[in-house]
């Protein structure tokens, strides 16, 4: 850790997130999909490996007349989708052996994953957080039928997201040493990020994907497929795959996603889905790595009012549970005349919700809750150079409890 004053140790970064004998459970206080389209398999250019042959029989064919997969989603044009099959190779090296989801993205987006992987791989900074992000490891074209060119981005098999992970816990509470460990491997992730300059600012439970430690979890996918074909959709000019599932893997978490991500120390413009954006974003200041990047905030603010994304409602609830912004704060924006006085005194229409952090956690008691009740106004102050970084955020003393437990912090001047 740069600047520290201790290092974390190996354990850190090769424990099973699942070996922790801690039951008790708390609710994530902050939102931590990346669907992947296909699983493949690397077929060796110097052993000229012959690609595997799966089976086009035996499957469960489905009514042509239903809607499966990505025919579900709004945006879906068959013209504007590849059909991938199960068993095609890419750019002669590169077999698909089986669907694990689907995705609408753009080229934009994905020409930004690109240069921000680009700009990540050039800044060559040695890093104890770089396991923790994920890299493409290859890209390619492939031309459609109808001529339409698709990007495609290979990158290191990943296991399921943490939207997905989450659920499988009772009421969504996972363990309260399993959160501590997750936020502090992705907060190394997150410095790693930002002493490259890299804001991610899309930052979810949909962009956490679980790594895979026990590889043959893969290799049972591509066998399952092999002699128990999935079920799918046959039509004239393509082919619907059902999804296979992602099997639960006690991997780390890897951050993914950079199709939103920023270059560079100081920014203007909006970003982060609504529900998650920092004051400074919905007040259209400037705004660097601290903006909420490091804590996704969706859990603790509700942003809308009669369903619908509203500003006044999102800042009413900061305040109920920050208290009224600095004067420093609401200087730096005219826009804050709308919300507050010139002495910080709300003016809004909407009421200050009655509520505070103390009231809003309930799972967690003695000095455990003081910690994280300090760990989140830590992350969370109004005015950006007052929240820690994410180096500091990592060591903090609520994220080191299971390392101090175990005993494997070492200390040293």
């Amino acid at each position: 850790m740069c600047g520290g004053s201790f290092r974390l140790p190996a354990s850190i970064i090769t424990s099973r997130l699942l070996a922790f004998p801690n039951t008790r459970r708390v609710s994530l206080p902050i939102s931590l999909l990346h669907f992947w389209p296909a699983a493949v398999r690397t077929m060796a250019s110097t052993s000229h490996s012959p690609p595997r042959r799966f089976p086009s029989s035996g499957f469960v064919a489905l009514d042509p007349k239903l809607k499966v997969e990505e025919e579900e989603l709004p945006s879906y044009v068959p013209g504007d989708f590849y059909p991938v099959t199960i068993g095609e190779v890419f750019v002669e090296r590169y077999q698909v052996v089986a669907k694990l989801g689907f995705v609408c993205t753009s080229h934009n987006r994905q020409n930004n994953e690109i240069a921000i992987c680009n700009h990540l791989k050039a800044s060559n900074i040695e890093h104890p957080g770089t396991p923790f992000v994920r890299m493409i490891l290859d890209s390619f074209n492939i031309m459609g039928s109808t001529g339409n060119q698709h990007q495609c981005l290979l990158y290191q098999p990943l296991g399921m997201s943490y939207t997905e992970f989450l659920d499988l816990f009772p009421d969504k509470q996972m363990p309260e040493a399993l959160i501590q460990r997750s936020m502090q491997l992705i907060l190394l992730g997150l410095d790693y990020l930002h002493k490259a300059k890299v804001v991610h600012t899309d930052i979810s439970a949909n962009n956490i994907l679980q790594g895979i430690i026990d590889l043959t979890a893969l290799s049972e996918i591509e066998d399952g497929e092999a002699n128990q074909p999935i079920a799918r959709k046959v039509l004239d000019d393509r082919t619907i795959y059902v999804s296979r599932p992602m099997p639960i893997n006690p991997g780390l978490p890897v951050l993914c996603d950079f199709s939103e991500a920023r270059i560079g120390d100081k920014h203007k413009g909006d970003v982060m889905p609504g529900i998650y954006r920092a004051p400074e974003v919905i007040l259209d200041m400037e705004w660097d790595s601290k903006t909420w990047d490091l804590l996704e905030t969706g859990n603790l603010f509700f942003a809308r009012k009669d369903g619908l994304l509203n500003d006044e409602q999102h800042l009413a609830e900061m305040v109920s549970l920050l208290g009224p912004p600095p004067l420093e704060f609401i200087r730096r924006s005219d826009k804050c005349l709308q919300y507050w006085d010139e002495n910080t005194n709300w003016k809004g229409s909407i009421p200050i919700p009655e509520q505070s952090f103390e009231i809003r956690e309930r799972s967690l008691e003695g000095d455990v809750r003081t910690m994280f009740l300090h760990f989140l106004r830590s992350a969370l102050a109004w005015l950006p150079e007052e929240r820690l970084l994410a180096e500091d955020l990592a060591r903090h003393a609520f994220l080191m409890q299971p390392l101090l437990a175990a005993g494997d912090l070492k200390q040293h001047s």
